[in-house]
């Protein structure tokens, strides 16, 4: 399902429209406004929405009304949390091993920079100056 998910959020005009519904249910007409597209091709858009269980809507006499389905959304939320986890335990991993060789490398790798410089300087100074 969260293939369907993701796909449906994958199109910018949905994320818009998912976006608007965050503040409320909305009439399709309300949902259509700030887009400049049929009304057809706004309903296909509402109908891919609900396919993937994002909204959920309901006529009250002509009118259709759509609203949030917050199951769908939890969803997501839930799988995006354990990836965060998981980078934010990783990147800690790494700073723990940077401060570690930095404790351990420390004054070693300063004065092996300042023997490499020596080095480069000493070549510096033997090659043959040309005129």
């Amino acid at each position: 399902m969260l293939s369907t998910t993701f796909s449906a959020l994958s199109d910018p005009t949905r994320r818009s429209v998912v976006d608007r519904l965050t503040r409320g249910p909305a009439t399709v007409n309300e949902l259509a406004e700030p887009f400049s597209m049929s009304q057809q091709a706004i309903s296909k858009h509402l109908a891919y929405l609900e396919r993937a269980r994002l909204i959920k809507k309901r006529r009250e006499g002509r009118q259709h009304f759509c609203s949030l389905n917050p199951g769908a959304i939890r969803e997501v939320a839930i799988w995006a949390e354990s990836y965060r986890r998981f980078w934010e335990e990783s990147y800690e991993r790494l700073d723990a091993l940077l401060e570690e060789m930095k404790n351990q490398d420390g004054p070693r790798a300063s004065r092996g920079l300042r023997k490499m410089k020596e080095r480069e300087r000493t070549k510096a100074q033997r090659r043959p100056k040309h005129l």
